[in-house]
């Protein structure tokens, strides 16, 4: 779910995640996961001097506990003065992993498959917007697949400034006039999101649809966790961690 159209967002490289983009300066966000395998990431994007395209990124505080409780993420207080100075530069990020989805369920390798979200997934998805719902959000960027939109759609409808996420049909001139939003009032009720397949989970090849499990039994663990967790190998047929980076990031510096 990295930068928006000054400042949004891109998806990670090994899961697919719903993503947010926001214009305020924001620093010390503390965020912990949702639970196993599910979480919520914030960071900060710095724009460089030295040119409109040059970004840096840096995690301010993301914990890897799996605790289920923590507090909403509090946005700083619009009265400090040296936080205003600082909003033209920076901007907050936030990544959201996609809630488990019935494949998941299933402990089957999923990748590109585009398959939606569990009743728990949609609970996690509401959740993580619990934690999000006081950061300002501009900008959403999402891969193609459902599970990623639903879980992006339903953490907005936690957030507390009730803005409308409209998804932006460019694929064609008819596309985008019958879309069009009339009402400048309407417009800035409303947060964009994009929908990008450089942003979908890796594709996992001849291992898709396969049980986990089963695929272990047969392929033995160690090569099984070789095709998941190496950086440059991929599985039969399928994207290495590597490949799906080249993409992702690719796509994030032309957005940017």
């Amino acid at each position: 779910m990295a930068a928006t159209t000054s400042h949004q967002a891109i998806g990670s490289v090994r899961e697919c995640h719903g993503i947010f983009g926001s214009r305020d300066g924001i620093k010390n966000l503390s965020v912990k996961m949702i639970s196993k395998g599910f979480g919520v990431d914030v960071r900060l994007i710095t724009r460089g001097n030295c040119c409109p395209k040059s970004w840096k990124l840096g995690v301010i505080h993301a914990s890897s506990s799996h605790s289920s409780v923590v507090d909403p993420v509090q946005i700083p207080s619009k009265n400090n003065s040296s936080n205003s100075k600082k909003k033209s530069d920076e901007t907050a990020l936030i990544l959201i992993r996609h809630g488990e989805s019935l494949w998941n369920e299933k402990n089957l390798f999923t990748g590109c498959v585009d398959v939606p979200l569990t009743q728990k997934g949609v609970d996690e998805a509401i959740e993580a917007g619990k934690r999000i719902c006081n950061i300002p959000v501009d900008m959403i960027y999402t891969s193609a697949l459902i599970r990623a939109q639903m879980t992006a759609m339903l953490a907005m409808t936690q957030h507390r400034r009730k803005k409308v996420p409209i998804f932006m049909h460019s694929e064609s001139e008819q596309a985008q006039r019958w879309s069009r939003i009339y009402s400048e009032e309407t417009k800035k009720q409303s947060i964009p999101v994009i929908a990008a397949w450089q942003l979908n989970e890796r594709m996992y090849g001849e291992l898709q649809g396969l049980n986990k499990q089963e695929t272990a039994d047969r392929f033995g663990k160690e090569k099984v966790h070789e095709w998941r967790r190496s950086y440059d190998i991929p599985p039969p047929n399928g994207e290495s961690l590597e490949m799906c980076a080249h993409r992702a990031v690719a796509y994030f510096k032309d957005q940017t």
